[in-house]
């Protein structure tokens, strides 16, 4: 999944309107940063997972899909949530998610800004750790 441009608005009358797929929207200073971005489909007869398990011992992330369905597994239960229908992965609690279809998902993800450092690090080129590079970040690599 890439991991695009990053949108910072400075001023709250800029906050609409603003066009998000593949993007995040991370007012400067804010704490949360929303995503909208697309989940292939499976190719083959296993879940196309988005993330390894992890863990985020401050944060929360919430996941509304928009099209097709994500698959959560949270703290060892799974859930289906089809597009119109949200979730929220709260913090201290074992998740990741991905896509249970061949057709892709499309969805917006609220995280922390810290998730996002994260995430922008991870996929920018890290070629170091990735347990470490969780750790940093306040979270920890359970796979």
């Amino acid at each position: 999944m890439p991991y695009e441009e990053e949108i910072l608005v400075p001023r709250r009358d800029d906050l609409s309107g603003v066009p998000l797929l593949g993007r995040t929207i991370a007012p400067e200073g804010s704490g949360l940063v929303l995503a909208e971005w697309e989940a292939a489909g499976r190719t083959t007869d296993q879940v196309a997972w988005q993330a390894p398990l992890h863990v985020h011992h401050t944060d929360d992330e919430a996941w509304y899909v928009l099209s097709g369905t994500l698959r959560l597994n949270i703290d060892g239960e799974y859930y289906d949530v089809p597009a119109g229908s949200g979730i929220v992965g709260p913090r201290g609690v074992p998740h990741t998610f991905g896509n249970p279809s061949e057709e892709p998902a499309r969805y917006v993800l609220v995280m922390s800004a810290t998730t996002q450092a994260l995430l922008a690090e991870l996929h920018g080129g890290f070629s170091g750790d990735v347990a470490a590079l969780f750790e940093k970040y306040g979270c920890a690599l359970l796979e």
